[in-house]
């Protein structure tokens, strides 16, 4: 049955059921009221209660989880709404946020900045505007639909994790397909060769994909189609000095080096002469 209603707390609002009711709001596209529910609404799938209600029952669409055990593992609404998507374990592999979100609602800021290795206060400094902002009018208003700037924002907000999950997984599948590693100098190199279609940021996703495979930390630096032109760029892989390509700034076929050496852009397209530039580009 299709969701005419999403429902959730009145009150203060929290980060983990606005999100949750983002990623719904652009999934169906109707109203959200903030109210207590009623029996009737938790019997009702056509309406979806979010962090509220005592229940976890995603047949039909009730998305609590404050009645959960003191030591059940860190999970929110946002946390229930995305595995009802099929999307959890993409969204907690491509954003670094999810998981202290998670923490936040369920642990609190004590907790969770214990768990992060940080002090209390540091919590704090992460906060600006754009949260405060959008969880204070959301928790102002009993009411919002299509037109509302509010609702139409979270509806923004939702379409665009939900693009993001979704561009990335297709994104890792077609790295999958077509990186090569290679050994140079002695190094690890990811290598993305140039295909049709081809992506229209090639180097996106690399790091995500590398991590996958735990290849984050082996591989020194990575080749990839340049973007704007016919070449290949070259950067070091979260940054490691084994490559400084401020050494292969006189090279007739690089059009640039940055100054600080983590990227250069050669009009080269050969695997053998990238290679070549990559051995020339080796901090011994």
């Amino acid at each position: 049955m299709a969701i005419t209603t999403i429902l959730t707390h009145p009150g203060g609002a929290h980060k983990d059921e606005l999100l949750a009711c983002c990623l719904l709001v652009a999934v169906h596209g109707v109203e959200i009221v903030r109210r207590e529910p009623t029996d009737a609404d938790l019997a009702d799938p056509a309406v979806a209660v979010v962090d509220v209600g005592g229940e976890h029952a995603p047949e039909r669409h009730n998305f609590d989880h404050h009645q959960f055990p003191a030591d059940h593992p860190p999970a929110c609404a946002l946390t229930l709404v995305l595995q009802h998507l099929g999307i959890y374990e993409d969204a907690r592999s491509f954003c670094d946020w999810l998981e202290p979100a998670e923490w936040f609602d369920t642990r609190g800021p004590n907790v969770t900045a214990k768990w992060l290795g940080v002090d209390r206060e540091t919590l704090a400094k992460l906060n600006s505007p754009v949260d405060v902002t959008l969880l204070r009018r959301f928790a102002k208003s009993s009411r919002l639909g299509p037109g509302d700037v509010i609702w139409e924002m979270m509806r923004y907000i939702g379409q665009d994790l939900l693009d993001y999950v979704s561009s990335l997984r297709q994104r890792l599948d077609f790295i999958a397909r077509h990186l090569e590693l290679w050994t140079v100098a002695g190094c690890e190199i990811a290598f993305l060769p140039r295909t049709e279609p081809m992506p229209d940021e090639p180097s996106s996703g690399i790091g995500r994909y590398l991590e996958s495979i735990g290849k984050a930390k082996e591989v020194a630096a990575l080749v990839y189609p340049d973007r704007r032109g016919s070449g290949y760029g070259l950067s070091r892989n979260n940054d490691d000095p084994r490559f400084d390509f401020t050494r292969i700034d006189g090279e007739d076929d690089v059009h640039f080096a940055h100054a600080r050496g983590f990227v250069a852009k050669t009009s080269a397209a050969a695997p053998e002469r990238l290679r070549q530039l990559l051995e020339l580009a080796r901090v011994e």
